[in-house]
């Protein structure tokens, strides 16, 4: 049976003013796990920007010289499609991560959550508990407010700054941009970044929070595609829990016709996004757990068995499964397969890596002239070549080039001095050469090739080819076995 909504009420639903959250403050082993990961990622985050390698920066993507520097690897624009195969080993990870226990990147990873995690913790300790963060908002204008607003403030700022200055420095040589700020002398675009990148982290952490989560962010809105009743969720134990009510300690729930919920509603209390688990999964839940530490604690003081809200699927819930039967049904073939094509991906990806040359050599015949004759038995086609060094150490290098039978001898024009050069660590060189052959009954284009090989002495030898095509006149045919 329909029932009418009135006009105003449903205005009121769709314009509803944001009511501000103040989390509680909650202890446990997902609480433990939730800081751990947060102090592993900003430590890898903040720290690695400034680690050194081989006398530069370890990781940094440098756009203006087209080189992505990850440790002892050197990455160039050619080397895009690594790029991509890590995007696809991202989300293969997160529909894999998803499948099996919900949101575990929003809850315990996401950049979101953890910066708004610490941006909590550094307003818990300025103006207090939750109680008391509440408190302070609805008071009237004072010097001690003002006081703790401008503190609380400050430190997020300066929090979000150096966040956007660190996110810069591995675009930009950090200790170079170190210098260029101090200094005043930032360029345009890194003062934009810093300070782009700063404002986001102040405004999503600092005041939008939860928002960012159920409106802006689209996994929330596709995830349920990605469940299924064997995905490890946070669930209420509706048949453990009810009814719920009120009772004392040393109460018998079961002599009041109550099940173990006391509907204290911590598990309201401790949400970051302000949602009642007990009324079942929604989007707006980001998969913290906080709400298990906060119940969990609850059922201790009432000496009550934990697990009132756990981590368990549909299926276990329903069919009161245990964790042996319930652990069989969560490795599905749906996650064996995400597994296999990981692995697949990531063993491909790897062997390519430990295999890639680090040289390179792209070959361009000249076009603006397409043969010229030498003498009465020699062509003449010119070549441009660009060589990369990826390496990060300098290399002499031998060049050689041969060709069909049908050219006869082929080689590289003598007064051509790149038969021998030497090219510094990650660096490049346009090479032009002038290649002659002595062509026997071929005209048009002919198939040769050009070697290019290490000759320092230094490692495995490196040879790598590159083929191209040599450009013989019409009517040449045979000239080159009468002249």
């Amino acid at each position: 049976m329909n029932q009418s909504v009135p006009l105003a009420d449903l205005e009121q639903s769709l314009y509803e003013v944001r009511k501000k959250i103040y989390p509680r403050a909650v202890h446990g082993n997902f609480a433990r796990w939730r800081w751990a990961l947060v102090f592993a990622t900003q430590l890898v985050f903040y720290g690695l920007a400034w680690l050194q390698w081989n006398g530069r920066q370890a990781v940094l993507f440098d756009l203006a010289a087209r080189k992505f520097y990850v440790f002892g690897l050197v990455l160039w624009p050619q080397d895009i499609i690594y790029l991509a195969v890590l995007l696809v080993l991202c989300a293969l990870s997160l529909f894999l991560f998803t499948a099996i226990a919900g949101r575990l990147w929003c809850g315990y990873a996401c950049p979101q959550t953890v910066y708004t995690e610490i941006f909590l913790w550094i307003e818990a300790a300025i103006e207090g508990d939750h109680m008391r963060r509440a408190k302070l908002d609805r008071s009237a204008a004072g010097p001690r407010k003002v006081a703790l607003k401008a503190a609380k403030h400050g430190v997020w700022v300066a929090l979000s700054l150096w966040t956007g200055f660190t996110f810069v420095g591995y675009f930009t040589p950090i200790r170079e941009l170190g210098h260029a700020t101090i200094t005043f002398a930032l360029g345009p675009w890194e003062t934009f970044w810093l300070l782009f990148y700063g404002f986001a982290t102040y405004g999503n952490a600092g005041w939008m929070r939860e928002q960012v989560c159920k409106y802006m962010c689209p996994y929330a809105r596709f995830q349920s595609a990605m469940f299924d009743p064997d995905t490890l969720v946070i669930t209420y134990d509706a048949a453990r829990g009810e009814p719920r009510g009120a009772r004392s300690r040393k109460a018998d729930p079961k002599a009041l016709g109550l099940g173990a919920c006391v509907d204290c509603s911590v598990c309201v209390q401790v949400c970051p996004t302000g949602i009642d688990i007990r009324d079942g999964l929604q989007y707006e839940c980001i998969g913290c757990a906080a709400c298990i530490d906060g119940c969990d604690q609850v059922m201790e003081k009432m000496g009550y068995a934990p697990g009132l809200i756990r981590y368990s699927t549909e299926n276990a819930v329903k069919n009161a499964w245990g964790w042996r039967e319930m652990a069989r049904r969560v490795m599905r073939p749906r996650v064996w397969v995400y597994i296999a094509i990981l692995v697949a991906i990531t063993a491909a990806a790897a062997t390519t890596l430990y295999q890639r040359s680090p040289l390179k050599m792209n070959v361009i015949r000249d076009r603006a002239s397409l043969a010229r004759e030498i003498d009465e038995s020699h062509i003449e086609n010119v070549y441009r070549l660009q060589v990369m060094n990826t390496d990060e150490r300098a290399h002499r290098f031998t060049l050689s080039v041969e060709g069909s039978s049908h050219l006869g001898h082929v080689g590289i024009t003598a007064d051509t001095p790149e038969a021998f050069f030497t090219i510094d660590p990650t660096s490049s060189r346009v090479i032009t050469l002038r290649v002659h052959a002595v062509p026997h009954d071929a005209e048009g284009s002919q198939p040769i090739e050009f070697e290019l090989k290490t000759v320092d002495g230094e490692g495995p030898g490196v040879t790598i080819h590159e083929k191209s095509r040599f450009y013989v006149p019409a009517g040449w045919a045979g000239k080159g076995d009468t002249k």
